[in-house]
């Protein structure tokens, strides 16, 4: 089988040597995108990465191709239908990062309590004041946990032994987990109206999209901290910026954004080919306008990003691609 890995950095080549055994694996640092994609027209099997965004137009112009194997838990940047339309299977890494993002989640909910950043370029100046630095402490707060998957049960589990109360909302409700790990189910609003962190950990998803607006933000405590490292739609980033201007939100701590592409890489806004309307241009003012807050901190969408679970991602999808073309089904989110 014809494979190419896309993203690919220069450990992952060398992981996929038993591959290259059986199947003819080319390996490239670029995307896949309408600009690359002539040059991989043979490819039977590809393994996109987050920059890649597989649309209708891209799964058209592979004629050969039989699955995508995404290295990653998400898959909101394939086109389902395209693939269904055109019997592509479409398989993903549905268990790498659990412990991975939630410590991350945790790690900018510390930082902003405690006022990490600002504490550190303090003394790198030269300054030991204090002032202007005092810290939250998390012991006996309540945090929100909005979406109790994998990720989700995991920042609970660190949130309670940081003696946190925790409540959660999830459109499934998992009881077996709130009663072996101590937390307390209630409608979002409900929860929201109550906590004084929020954590997102729930898919990019129709019923997801804009979950937290105004009304949100207008329910949760003054003074409250949000952290995303889910989905950037997930939140409406104008409605956010309000939040913050108004002082309704303490602070934010944000590994995603919307229009993630576009903030890479402005210049692809003047690209031909690229539709941009309105609402993508408000969206990366408004991200724009987010990095200016000094009580925001914003990582590149980096939670993930740790040598455990890039390892657990490329061997997974080196199972995913050997099992396909063996006839097994593992991982697949759509049957070809």
């Amino acid at each position: 089988m014809r494979v190419v890995l896309f993203e690919a950095e220069d450990w992952e080549k060398k992981a996929c040597a038993t591959l290259m055994r059986l199947h003819d694996v080319r390996c490239t640092t670029v995307p896949l995108n309408i600009s690359t994609v002539d040059d991989f027209k043979d490819a039977e099997a590809i393994s996109p990465f987050v920059a890649s965004r597989l649309d209708a137009r891209i799964i058209n112009r592979l004629p050969d191709l039989k699955l995508i194997a995404t290295r990653s838990a998400g898959y909101d940047h394939i086109d389902l239908d395209a693939c269904r339309e055109q019997g592509v299977a479409v398989a993903n890494v549905p268990d790498y990062g659990d412990a991975t993002v939630a410590e991350h989640a945790f790690a900018l909910l510390l930082a902003l309590a405690r006022n990490i950043v600002e504490s550190v370029a303090l003394t790198r100046r030269g300054g030991f004041s204090m002032a202007g630095v005092r810290g939250l402490e998390l012991r006996d707060k309540v945090i929100a946990v909005v979406g109790t998957g994998r990720i989700g049960r995991r920042t609970i589990e660190i949130a309670r032994g940081f003696g946190m109360k925790v409540l959660a909302f999830d459109q499934v409700e998992d009881h077996a987990a709130a009663t072996r790990l101590g937390f307390t189910y209630g409608a979002l609003d409900e929860i929201l109206a109550l906590a004084d962190v929020v954590t997102l950990h729930v898919p990019s998803s129709p019923t997801t999209v804009g979950l937290i607006g105004d009304q949100q933000f207008a329910t949760m405590k003054d003074g409250a901290i949000l952290i995303n490292t889910a989905r950037g739609n997930v939140v409406d980033t104008e409605a956010l910026v309000r939040a913050l201007a108004s002082g309704k939100l303490r602070a934010a701590g944000l590994d995603v954004l919307p229009q993630e592409p576009l903030i890479r890489e402005e210049a692809e806004i003047f690209r031909q080919d690229k539709a941009v309307d309105a609402s993508d241009l408000k969206a990366l003012v408004a991200n724009h306008v987010l990095l200016r807050f000094p009580n925001v901190l914003i990582t590149p969408h980096n939670a993930y990003n740790t040598d455990s679970a890039l390892r657990r991602i490329i061997e997974t999808t080196i199972a995913n691609i050997e099992g396909f073309a063996a006839g097994r089904s593992v991982n697949l989110v759509q049957a070809g």
